[in-house]
């Protein structure tokens, strides 16, 4: 099989060495090698999401993470405020709902990120928690968490549980300074490791509302994990070989420097802006709320752009719901280098001056 260029949002490419560390030997789960991966894994982890809190590592997709923190945060009838910018903000409203919860709505256009203003207006008293999108995957915009967590915590004591799965590590999410309670995200997208891992950060309040909390839950259960913890173990059989891959790609990242990081995914995301805007493709975000993971590009030909470039080895997303057959979606987060954009851009011209 013949190598694709990888530009999809999600899973993305994965470093030759974060790959590699995923083929080592298999270790005891439950012996001393585990339990110094563990810790390496738990400091990385914490760096990437700014904060002292315990960040728990499922074998799960980030849809397995939304369910755990619906489950552990909240009893049956409460009350939710959700976020919705697009279909995960949607995704993540349909978890709670699936458990029994009220579920209120705010929402914006498409293309659009929700003001601090509007979840503060839509805030009721009887709401437990705030259920918000922080990178919106099917239309590229990104929420401004400061100030909508700091609306939140300034109106309420709801908790704050935070989709961060197709941003962070590609753009800055300072989970204790801005008050976030739960923060989730998966191992396939900006952190550049193969899917499989589920990561879920629970700060404080989260840890208290898990006592009480009580929806059906077993393997979704923080309770058992948080004790695991204290020996550095999980209470079931862990992925070995993607935790290793998951300290290899925590060190590189470390070693790069999360300010780093996130200017190189700004950098990224303005090439594929204004690559496109030059072809007649231009975004679906305004600048000020643009994605720096991820890029919604509207117009006629992306249907057809997105099948022809795939002819030519090259993968990218087409919309979804309402922008389905009327856009295309670039992942450019995690190991995408500006060299794979400009490849992109290339074909993207070619077929488009042929038509």
């Amino acid at each position: 099989m013949e190598d694709e260029l990888l530009l999809v949002p999600g899973p993305t490419p994965v470093p030759a060495e974060v790959s590699a560390a995923g083929g080592r030997p298999m270790v005891n789960h439950r012996g001393p090698h585990f339990r110094s991966l563990y810790a390496r894994v738990q400091e990385g982890l914490r760096y990437v999401f700014q904060t002292r809190s315990e960040v728990l590592v499922f074998p799960s997709a980030g849809t397995g993470m939304l369910e755990t923190a619906i489950v552990n945060c909240f009893s049956p009838g409460d009350r939710v405020l959700a976020g919705v910018m697009g279909a995960f903000g949607q995704r993540f409203a349909e978890v709670a709902q699936a458990f029994g919860l009220t579920v209120d709505a705010v929402e914006c256009a498409w293309g659009r990120a929700l003001q601090p203003q509007a979840i503060a207006a839509a805030l009721r008293p009887e709401h437990r928690g705030v259920l918000l999108t922080f990178n919106e995957t099917s239309t590229g915009a990104l929420l401004n968490l400061a100030d909508v967590a700091a609306a939140v915590r300034a109106r309420s004591d709801a908790l704050v549980l935070v989709d961060a799965v197709s941003g962070l590590g590609g753009a800055d999410l300072r989970m204790d300074e801005w008050g976030c309670d739960v923060v989730l995200t998966a191992s396939q997208k900006a952190l550049a490791v193969p899917p499989g891992l589920g990561l879920c950060a629970v700060g404080p309040r989260a840890v208290t509302a898990c006592q009480s909390a009580s929806l059906p839950r077993f393997y979704w259960d923080w309770r058992p994990y948080l004790r695991s913890a204290a020996h550095g173990e999980t209470p079931y059989t862990p992925a070995v070989g993607l935790w290793y891959a998951l300290d290899a790609a925590l060190g590189r990242l470390r070693a790069e420097g999360l300010d780093n990081a996130f200017a190189r995914h700004r950098a990224l995301a303005a090439t594929v802006r204004e690559g496109f805007a030059a072809v007649g493709l231009p975004p679906l975000t305004p600048d000020a709320e643009a994605s720096p993971t991820v890029t919604c590009l509207v117009g006629q030909a992306a249907p057809r752009l997105v099948a022809a470039l795939q002819e030519r080895g090259i993968a990218v997303a087409g919309g979804m719901g309402p922008l389905a057959g009327k856009a295309l979606r670039v992942g450019h987060m995690g190991a995408v280098t500006q060299d794979d954009l400009r490849t992109l851009l290339a074909a993207a011209r070619d077929i488009l001056g042929a038509s």
